[in-house]
C-alpha cells in the first residue's frame, strides 16, 4: 500500500489533522449511508490506522447512526472528518477532500458498487465492488 504523510482539516479550520503511515485502502463509496452523510452521489475516503493520526483544535462532534458506526465532524462548520466502523478497530477513514492537497488522493476502487445512482456515469477504470459491512 501507499504510504502517506499529510495534513487536513475542516472548513473552518477549527479541526486540522496528520497523518504518517501506510494507507490502508482508497477509493470512492456509494452506500446510501454515505449519500446522505454527505449529500453527495458519493464520497471519497481513505483508510489509515488511528494510532498513525492524530487531530487537533477543537474537539469533534460525533453521531453514530447505527450502534457499529461513528462519524465525526466539525463542532463549528459541520465538515465531516471521519468515519468509524466496529468491525474495523483500530482504523479511520478520512475523507480525501478534507486533506490540505487533496489532487494527491489516490483512489483505488469504488465500494458499494451495487448502490451506486443509476444517472451517476463514472469511467475510470478503476475496480467496482461490491461489499458488505
Amino acid at each position: 500500500m501507499n504510504q502517506i504523510i499529510a495534513d487536513g482539516g475542516c472548513m473552518c479550520g477549527s479541526v486540522r489533522y496528520s497523518v504518517k503511515g501506510e494507507v490502508l485502502w482508497a477509493g470512492h463509496c456509494h452506500c446510501e449511508s454515505c449519500r446522505r452523510q454527505t449529500s453527495s452521489p458519493m464520497t471519497s475516503f481513505f483508510c489509515v490506522y488511528e494510532k498513525n493520526m492524530m487531530f487537533v483544535g477543537d474537539a469533534l462532534q460525533t453521531y453514530s447512526p447505527s450502534k457499529d458506526v461513528e462519524r465525526g465532524f466539525c463542532k463549528n462548520c459541520g465538515t465531516l472528518m471521519y468515519y468509524m466502523h466496529a468491525s474495523r478497530a483500530g482504523e479511520i477513514d478520512l475523507y480525501a477532500v478534507t486533506l490540505d492537497n487533496p489532487e494527491n488522493f489516490k483512489p483505488e476502487s469504488h465500494y458499494h458498487w451495487d448502490e451506486k445512482l443509476s444517472w451517476l456515469h463514472v469511467n475510470d477504470g478503476l475496480p467496482k465492488e461490491n461489499q458488505e459491512e
